[in-house]
């Protein structure tokens, strides 16, 4: 039997950590943007495949341990704060490989280096990937 009471209190729980993710996934988006030196929505509006992989690796590395929060936590706040530390783990990672790893990635992308592109996408899901299994205690 479906429990109609039951399903609004679900509901409700559901759309208010939906709307806090998107909002969170919104405000990465931004801050990675402006965490890289190169324009991401200008290269990718022109057609350039590297920055369009670049950018969609990490949104989807973090989007990995967004949804991870969102299985763990117990409340809205706890799930903000786990959100927090999943978009700077991910934004530190993305500097540490075009500071240290490829020094010149930002010439790379803007030249659109696919190889290079895919590489960067890669590392960000795979720390994504890491960052959401690490959430559990």
């Amino acid at each position: 039997m479906f429990d109609t009471t039951a399903f609004l209190f679900g509901a409700g729980h559901f759309l208010i950590a939906f709307a806090i993710a998107c909002l969170f996934l919104a405000i990465f988006k931004w801050l990675y943007q402006v965490s890289t030196p190169y324009d991401e929505r200008r290269l990718v509006a022109e057609g350039n495949m590297a920055a369009a992989i670049t950018f969609g690796g990490a949104i989807v590395g973090f989007a990995l341990p967004l949804a991870s929060a969102l299985e763990v936590t117990a409340n809205p706040l706890e799930f903000v704060a786990w959100g927090v530390l999943a978009g700077v783990i991910q934004v530190v990672a993305s500097l540490v490989v075009r500071r240290i790893v490829i020094r010149d990635l930002v010439a790379r992308i803007e030249t659109g280096n696919v190889a290079s592109a895919v590489y960067m996408a890669a590392t960000s899901i795979a720390v994504g990937l890491l960052n959401a299994a690490c959430m559990s205690y």
